[in-house]
């Protein structure tokens, strides 16, 4: 079960990166989440399409805010490996990323990020992202 919840998420990204272009928060349920990234011509490339960085932006972010959802304001934890793929060219559109937790050990978690043009229902990238859950201690409450 989810310990935070969408507006608590987004209020947790703003603070934390308070100059950010950031992903808004739309969904959190008992092991995933659903993010969107706006979308405008300044993040897309030569060829009519979305950055690669934009997207893996939005993967990693997806994952953070999935594994925070889980276990609480730990800011800490952080990406250890990222993959990504991808499949198709997306529109210049809002992306939506639904994260999902597959594994949520004591100092690991292992996300699934699944990367959409809204209203589209293919793929347009696939990536799984892991996450190092710091020692207690290093929550900003423990602080």
């Amino acid at each position: 079960m989810a310990l935070l919840n969408a507006a608590q998420l987004q209020e947790i990204l703003s603070n934390a990166f308070p100059e950010g272009d950031l992903p808004l928060v739309e969904e959190v349920d008992n092991n995933s989440v659903l993010v969107c990234q706006p979308i405008s011509q300044r993040h897309g490339r030569p060829g009519g399409t979305v950055s690669g960085p934009i997207m893996m932006m939005l993967a990693d972010t997806t994952a953070w805010v999935a594994v925070l959802a889980q276990i609480g304001p730990v800011l800490l934890a952080v990406t250890t490996s990222l993959h990504i793929d991808f499949l198709r060219k997306p529109d210049i559109a809002d992306l939506l990323a639904r994260g999902t937790v597959l594994k949520l050990g004591r100092k690991l978690a292992v996300v699934d990020v699944a990367i959409y043009s809204r209203g589209r229902d293919e793929l347009v990238a696939k990536a799984q992202v892991t996450y190092s859950i710091p020692s207690k201690g290093l929550a900003p409450e423990d602080k």
